[in-house]
């Protein structure tokens, strides 16, 4: 159990009912973005980001710096690379000394799915509210979710 320590400033009221409007915010934004991407292009928004992050390397990513990259396991990762290179999206060339450092690279099919799938998230991104926001506007927003990191 947690006790609050006698020192500390007490949690604003707003903070936990924020964080969790945010959260589910988040979550509702990644279920239409999930969705608008299975079903046209049958891969799912942590696919995307595998194939976003492995497009931006040149020689591919070992699995550790890939799963840093896109906030996943090494472990999560491998489960996802798996039906990624069935069906000829990604390689994995695997490392003798060891297996975390087994390279992901995407291949010439992966990278035009990639792009197929920048199209249809930006049909996406076209319909939501934020779109319409002024730059002043999304500049601040910008700035609290850099604010919410640390």
């Amino acid at each position: 159990m947690y006790y609050a320590r006698m020192n500390e400033s007490p949690v604003a009221p707003h903070t936990a009912p924020t964080i969790l409007q945010f959260l589910e915010t988040a979550a509702s934004l990644e279920r239409r973005l999930d969705k608008a991407l299975s079903c046209t292009r049958g891969i799912s928004f942590s696919e995307y980001r595998l194939l976003l992050a492995l497009s931006k390397s040149a020689n591919g990513l070992p699995r550790i710096d890939l799963a840093n990259s896109v906030g996943l396991t090494a472990s999560a990762v491998t489960r996802a690379l798996k039906p990624l290179e069935k069906i000829g999206l990604v390689t994995t060339q695997k490392s003798e000394r060891d297996a975390r450092q087994s390279l992901a690279v995407i291949l010439a099919a992966g990278q035009e799915l990639l792009t197929d799938a920048d199209g249809v998230l930006q049909d996406v991104f076209r319909q939501l509210s934020m779109n319409k926001l002024g730059e002043n506007k999304v500049a601040e927003f910008q700035t609290r979710l850099v604010e919410l990191k640390t």
